[in-house]
């Protein structure tokens, strides 16, 4: 009878599980073929005639304007001097205004930006009344009330807001380019590289993880999302608005334009900003040297870590985005929105899966100590997997060339094995963020669940 059990749980648990894959498999590889088109017709027609702008070959902004950098830190007293010392170092004399906002009971924080902020006057710093940690959201609005009380002080409006984090390693050309791109977009995401993670294996891949799911991330998915008319959610670093288009999000102007009840504000404003009819882009480009125009950061190492971060986004995403943000715009439109909402239900088809090949390998050694017999799988059943099969080596190979191209081809070579420390982090996680978000219904607030940060050593502030 146990066996009997055993082979119906295993046979309907690999149905869902089969269908659920290939159902997400298909998305994905639509997406990917759609890329591949892409970036063909486009070497073709357009790079064929036309040599790739670079950051050196970018003209000037015909309004040039000033910066807002906001920069929330909570808890972040060994990364923001470096952070700020090293912003200040490679923008120069870019015209631009840190604010860095920090909270009354967090002294180390506040001496450690306050240091810097009293022989510079281009770091500015915000102290929020309410106890931290609060949220990203109440922290960013602390800052847009700084920011308009440095106007009304100055009498010069901002022409942006960019956005970053403490740990954030800024590219020397972006304020230029935000202030060249600002002049035509609302919104202007840069991409994100997590750098390589250091120490034992099990913290490398951790980190590593991040670095393949970014590399393709903002290479393929963010340029199609763009390419299809959809609006682009802002990774809430390397990221800038139009200061006047950022400010219509403010249902309360005395507050600011970020919902403090949010844990993903970022991603919120930019699909709002797209619902009100305002433009965004995402931007790869090149600078003199040839590298790649983007932020880099230390992501999570530990596995706990990793799994409250994406439990944050999984809230703020998945669940509560539905909530929030509903079903705007056009077919493309909610095609994004149904692929950044599936966090929760891939994680369930993934717990699904490896379930069904546990109970496939008790089975088998039922089958091997005794009588029994597997019986074969429906036609459906197999079909599916080999399907299946096909999709996953593909989706391998293909995360395989994005994070080699970004890191080179040991780390792409790396990347296949990963994908089983990314489903695992992607199923703890779901199982926390569900659990939070019914708390949150039940009325537990939601907190700044932060994970701790760390920079790199950068030689001579290069």
């Amino acid at each position: 009878m146990l066996v009997a059990f055993l082979a119906i749980a295993h046979r309907e648990i690999l149905l869902f599980a089969v269908a659920g894959l290939f159902i997400g498999g298909i998305d994905d590889l639509l997406i990917d073929v759609l890329f591949l088109c892409r970036r063909v017709w486009r070497r073709l027609t357009i790079y064929s005639r036309h040599p790739r702008m670079t950051t050196a070959t970018m003209p000037h902004s015909p309004n040039p304007g000033r910066i807002a950098v906001l920069v929330p830190a909570w808890d972040e007293a060994d990364v923001i001097g470096p952070m700020i010392r090293n912003a200040l170092h490679r923008w120069q004399d870019a015209n631009y205004r840190i604010f860095v906002g920090v909270y009354s009971n967090d002294r180390a924080t506040i001496e450690a930006a306050g240091r810097i902020a009293a022989h510079e006057p281009r770091v500015i710093l915000a102290i929020n009344s309410h106890p931290g940690p609060t949220t990203k959201a109440d922290c960013l609005n602390l800052l847009w009330r700084a920011m308009e009380a440095e106007e009304h002080k100055s009498g010069f409006a901002f022409k942006a807001v960019l956005l970053h984090d403490a740990e954030d390693v800024v590219h020397g050309d972006e304020i230029r380019l935000f202030d060249f791109m600002i002049d035509r977009f609302d919104l202007v995401q840069l991409p994100v590289l997590p750098l390589p993670g250091k120490g034992g294996w099990l913290g490398r891949a951790v980190t590593n993880h991040y670095c393949d799911e970014f590399a393709e991330s903002h290479s393929k998915f963010l340029t199609i999302r763009e390419a299809l008319g959809a609006a682009i959610p802002s990774a809430g670093v390397a990221c800038a608005f139009e200061r006047r288009m950022l400010g219509r999000l403010a249902h309360d102007r005395h507050e600011g334009p970020f919902d403090p009840a949010s844990l993903t504000e970022d991603y919120e404003a930019g699909l709002r900003i797209g619902e009100m009819g305002g433009r965004g882009i995402f931007v790869r480009m090149r600078d003199g040297k040839g590298d790649l125009v983007a932020t880099r950061e230390y992501f999570p190492d530990t596995l706990d870590a990793a799994i409250r971060q994406k439990a944050r986004w999984i809230i703020g995403i998945s669940l509560a985005g539905w909530d929030r943000l509903g079903w705007h715009g056009g077919v493309s439109e909610w095609w994004m929105r149904i692929r950044d909402r599936r966090a929760a239900f891939a994680a369930l088809v993934l717990f699904a899966a490896y379930l069904s090949f546990l109970l496939w390998g008790m089975l088998l050694l039922v089958e091997f100590f005794s009588a029994y017999t597997l019986p074969p799988y429906p036609e459906a059943i197999r079909t599916l997997l080999l399907l299946n099969a096909g999709i996953m080596i593909w989706r391998a190979l293909l995360r395989a060339l994005f994070a080699g191209h970004s890191y080179g081809w040991h780390h792409g070579i790396a990347s296949i094995p990963r994908i089983f420390v990314a489903n695992l982090i992607a199923i703890m996680a779901a199982r926390r963020a569900i659990f939070l978000y019914v708390g949150s219904l039940l009325g537990r607030p939601l907190a700044w669940d932060k994970t701790e940060h760390r920079f790199p050593e950068l030689r001579a502030q290069e």
